[in-house]
This record gives C-alpha cells, structure tokens and sequence, in this order.
C-alpha cells in the first residue's frame, strides 16, 4: 500500500499535467509596411503589450504600371504577442491600413509553440 507522501505526489503530478503551461499563448506578428511608415506602426503595435519587436529590411516584388504605383521599400516587422491582444491588434492594424496615405501594408500572425525558460515566457507576454 502506497505512503501518504507517494500519494500526494501522484496528486500534484495529474494536477500539473491539467493545467494549462502557460495561461496566455505567444504569437509570432509579422507585419509588411512601407518603408517609410514602420517606425509608425512599430508604436502602435507597443500599445498592445508588445515587448520583443525586431524590423528587417525588404523590397516588394510588384512593379509599378498603369494607376498602380507600389513603393517596392518595405519594412518586416516581427512583434511577440500574447493571443488575447492579437485579435486587437490586427483589427487596428486593418483599420490603419485603410486609412493612412502610404500606409499599406499586410499582418498575419504564427503561434509560438514553445519559449525556453520561465523568466523568458513572462518578458514575452509583459506578465511580472
């Protein structure tokens, strides 16, 4: 007959293996703006709990003819953000797009499967 200690333990391991690892999910934003508007929307994206942002230099691959004239200089922007902000964000995203001269652009958004280390995990999704 197993010990009251053995018992505790198989407790709190099925209790562990229930809960949920972490309560919010990381997404990976990745955001395609024109060149000239990434500092723009790098701001605005900050308002939505964003810690980690990192912008990549890009050129567009539509030429310019007729009524249609692309700014072919991009900006990728890759912002960490906790899934109960992303549907926020990209909505405002959306908005912005449509209403700023020069300003669109396109966002989809990558879950994160995993992130190494506690400390990491709370940084990532602005959580003390």
């Amino acid at each position: 007959m197993p010990n009251k200690s053995v018992k505790k333990r198989n407790a709190r391991e099925k209790e562990t293996l229930q809960k949920p690892l972490a309560p919010n999910k990381l997404l990976l934003l990745v955001t395609v703006v024109p060149r000239r508007k990434a500092e723009f929307f790098l701001d605005l994206l900050q308002s939505f709990e964003v810690n980690l942002q990192m912008e990549v230099s890009a050129f567009g691959t539509a030429s310019s003819f007729g009524l249609l004239n692309s700014d072919r200089e991009k900006q990728a922007l890759f912002s960490v953000i906790r899934q109960d902000m992303a549907q926020q964000a990209l909505q405002e995203l959306e908005k912005k797009f449509s209403t700023i001269r020069g300003g669109k652009g396109i966002a989809f958004t990558i879950p994160m499967t995993s992130t190494v280390g506690v400390a990491v995990y709370k940084f990532l999704s602005n959580k003390q």
